[in-house]
């Protein structure tokens, strides 16, 4: 039979301790988040929110109704993303906005969308936050008139 002795089974026993006590504080207080930085490259598309509820998509900005119908030529394409990635671009924070808007087309387009919030990437959920129609981000613009005005032809004022 062989005999340890006391110190090394005092030794192993304070590493056994010590890892136990090290796997169960990386365990404690845990989120139900997945960090941001080790999946980031596993998303099929990445969308930038913008401003005033527009999405920078390749390079251009989009109003969310025309970013609806890029992922509506997608799908006719065969194309369509199955998860995305709702990043906060240097112009603009992601808005509760935009997480309606994705809401609405991940609910018309059945993809993933995930956002970053605080470090842990968060699904977006279509019906807590309340898919909104998608709407195009511009004021209409003033039409001017350029009718002549109205003509008395009712001899009333002419004079005659």
């Amino acid at each position: 039979m062989i005999r340890f002795s006391t110190l090394l089974k005092r030794a192993t026993a304070a590493i056994m301790l010590g890892s136990l006590l090290l796997l169960a504080g990386c365990h404690f207080g845990g989120t139900k988040g997945v960090p941001s930085y080790s999946v980031k490259g596993q998303f099929d598309t990445t969308i930038q929110a913008y401003k005033e509820g527009q999405f920078l998509i390749d390079g251009a900005v989009l109003s969310a109704i025309d970013a609806g119908s890029h992922f509506a030529y997608l799908k006719d394409q065969g194309k369509l993303p199955k998860t995305i990635l709702l990043t906060a671009s240097d112009d603009s924070k992601i808005r509760k906005q935009h997480l309606q808007y994705m809401a609405r087309m991940q609910l018309d387009y059945g993809f993933r969308v995930y956002y970053e919030e605080k470090g842990q990437l968060i699904e977006i959920n279509p019906v807590d936050t309340k898919a909104r129609p998608l709407e195009d981000h511009h004021d209409k613009a003033p039409i001017e008139d350029t009718a002549p005005p109205p003509q008395d032809h009712t001899g009333s004022g002419s004079g005659y």
